[in-house]
């Protein structure tokens, strides 16, 4: 792995590039160095005032349209309204939030992290062009899938937990997703990347005075959103195999590139097919090709 970073982003004149999540932290700086490379830009945000903000920002060719993970409705309108797309960054998160449910009844991690972006991809399939990148997190490794009580209906809420299960999610349903597009004979790819711990937005939202202070202190050690960012930007714009996870070398420091530090869990190809399967059933969303 060399020492790249966005400096070394290829021309994207001509494609099209969205990136949910986009008005701020990771998924802004992923969204201004595609644009700064060419590339049209969608910043797909539930707050498009902060989205007009952000795209103020940004040199380029920019658009922002309203897209709320955490509402199927406005997920179908959304890639509805899309025409055609080279890449889909599958950015947008939270993390470990207190207990709240979606407008679909979802619990919030796993609907917003995971269901919503599972039903975006599947209903953008058939204009992507490319390739689907989707933000995953170390923290994957301390997630378990639970296929009966996927939304934390019938076990006490824990956020980091359920944080940790959505982050799983994401890893699987790249995983499921290439099997798929490979059976399918597709050209697309799917990847995952993660930023190692990158002080953004997402800490000090938990809702507990403890944690926000110790997310507070690990942010101090942190490293900033630029190179968070630059693991996806890596994942979007660079040749790699099908089911690449991208990350620091080190975990959370070190050069970008393929990253073995994936979990046993998160390899399991027949658990993969059973949460895309879950997944359609809960979105009513189909692989779209």
């Amino acid at each position: 792995m060399s020492q790249w970073t966005a400096a070394d982003l290829p021309s994207f004149a001509g494609r099209t590039v969205i990136v949910t999540g986009a008005n701020s932290g990771l998924g802004l700086i992923t969204a201004r160095e595609l644009a700064r490379v060419g590339a049209k830009t969608i910043l797909a945000v539930r707050n498009t005032a902060k989205g007009d903000e952000a795209a103020a920002s940004i040199t380029g060719d920019v658009e922002v349209r309203k897209l709320d993970l955490q509402d199927l409705s406005s997920v179908r309108a959304f890639a509805d309204g899309v025409d055609n797309v080279d890449v889909l960054v599958n950015n947008a998160g939270i993390m470990a939030v207190p207990y709240a449910v979606t407008v679909d009844g979802f619990e919030s991690q796993i609907g917003t992290n995971h269901l919503g972006h599972f039903a975006l991809t599947n209903l953008l399939l058939p204009k992507i062009t490319d390739r689907v990148v989707t933000v995953s997190s170390m923290m994957h490794l301390i997630g378990w899938i639970n296929l009966k009580d996927l939304n934390w209906k019938a076990r006490p809420y824990l956020a980091w937990p359920a944080y940790g299960q959505s982050k799983l999610a994401n890893l699987l349903f790249t995983k499921e997703l290439q099997r798929r597009l490979d059976a399918a004979g597709s050209r697309l790819k799917a990847h995952a990347a993660h930023p190692g711990y990158s002080a953004t937005n997402l800490q000090g939202q938990s809702g507990g005075k403890v944690g926000d202070t110790l997310m507070g202190f690990g942010n101090k050690l942190a490293t900033d959103a630029d190179f968070g960012a630059r693991q996806t930007l890596y994942a979007a714009t660079q040749d790699l195999p099908g089911n690449s996870f991208i990350g620091p070398r080190f975990t959370m420091w070190g050069p970008t590139g393929p990253t073995p530090f994936r979990s046993p869990l998160a390899r399991d190809g027949d658990k993969a097919g059973e949460l895309w399967e879950l997944s359609e059933q809960l979105t009513d969303t189909k692989f779209g090709l």
